[in-house]
C-alpha cells in the first residue's frame, strides 16, 4: 500500500513535518511518496510543468491514500488541489490537524475538505487509521 503525503513545502520546518509523517507511515510497513524527496521543490516557473507530471503522474495517482498535513491557519493551494484530485479518483483522504480542533477550524477548512477527507487530530489517531487500512487489506 502506497500513500501520498501531502501538505506545505514552503518552509524548512513544514517539510519537516513531512518527513515525520512519511517516517510515521514507513515504521507502519507503507510504502511513501513524499513530493519533495521523491520530485524536488519548484523554484522556477520553467519547471512548474515537470514537477507537476512527476508529482501527480508519478506519485499522486500510483498511491492509495493520501495523508495531508492541514495545520496553520490555510491549507496549501496544492494540497487542496491534491486532496481534491484524490476525493475525485476515489482515493482515500486522511487529514492531519493536531493544531486546533476542528470545531475551531471550520471556517477556513470549508465544509468541502470536512466532508470529503477523514480528519484526525493526533499522530495517534493517525496510525490507528493507517493501521485500519492495512488489516482492512489483510482481509480482502
Amino acid at each position: 500500500m502506497r500513500i501520498y503525503i501531502a501538505g506545505k513545502l514552503s518552509t524548512s520546518s513544514e517539510r519537516e513535518s513531512l518527513n515525520e509523517i512519511a517516517t510515521l507511515c514507513e515504521n507502519l510497513g507503507f510504502e511513501t511518496f513524499l513530493p519533495h524527496r521523491e520530485v524536488g521543490l519548484f523554484y522556477e516557473i520553467k519547471n512548474a510543468e515537470v514537477i507537476f507530471h512527476k508529482d501527480i503522474f508519478g506519485g499522486l495517482r500510483k498511491c492509495d491514500v493520501v495523508v495531508a498535513l492541514l495545520e496553520g491557519l490555510h491549507v496549501g493551494a496544492g494540497t487542496a488541489w491534491e486532496l481534491g484530485f484524490a476525493y475525485a479518483q476515489g482515493i482515500q483522504c486522511i487529514g492531519l490537524k493536531t493544531d486546533e480542533s476542528l470545531e475551531e477550524a471550520a471556517d477556513y477548512l470549508s465544509p468541502i475538505l470536512l466532508s470529503s477527507v477523514d480528519i484526525v487530530n493526533t499522530k495517534e489517531a493517525l496510525r490507528d487509521r493507517l493501521n485500519s487500512f492495512k488489516n482492512a487489506r489483510i482481509e480482502d
